[in-house]
């Protein structure tokens, strides 16, 4: 008896391939947001940074330049704070768009796996029998032997 061959088998090797990929990709697209996020993270910490330094200079003998000096910072940090989100939030939208790539792909292969596993029941089906069939060739045989004699 012949062993089982699914037809489409390259198909779903195929099917593998780019479901790995994107694993990969989704993944790359995850680190790609997290770095951003730490990113944005620091730039934060920076600011409050700079702002507690703001604080101290006023509570201090005023020194008018340094004051304006570190107000400016604050500002520049709350415009780069603000670039910043824009880029986390692309991140994102990345980070989702691959996801639903990822889920199409697995869907896909898990389409082909089925597919797959009801060709494979039917080879079993027909296998079985074609079984029967034999069995029943042979008692009948078996029987008309006995009958003849």
């Amino acid at each position: 008896m012949a062993g089982f061959h699914y037809k489409m088998q390259n198909i779903l090797n195929i099917k593998y391939k780019l479901e790995s990929q994107a694993k990969i990709a989704f993944a790359a697209t995850a680190a790609a947001l997290a770095q951003e996020e730490e990113k944005l993270r620091l730039l934060r910490v920076r600011r409050m940074e700079y702002e507690e330094q703001a604080r101290a200079l006023r509570t201090e003998l005023l020194d008018i330049p340094r004051i304006n000096q570190c107000q400016q910072a604050v500002d520049a940090m709350k415009e780069l704070i603000r670039r910043q989100q824009v880029s986390v939030h692309v991140a994102q939208r990345n980070l989702e768009m691959m996801r639903s790539q990822l889920n199409e792909v697995m869907k896909d292969r898990k389409t082909h796996e089925k597919l797959r596993e009801n060709a494979l029941e039917e080879f079993k089906h027909e296998l079985a029998s074609q079984e029967i069939k034999e069995i029943d060739q042979l008692v009948s045989y078996t029987y008309q032997g006995r009958t003849a004699e």
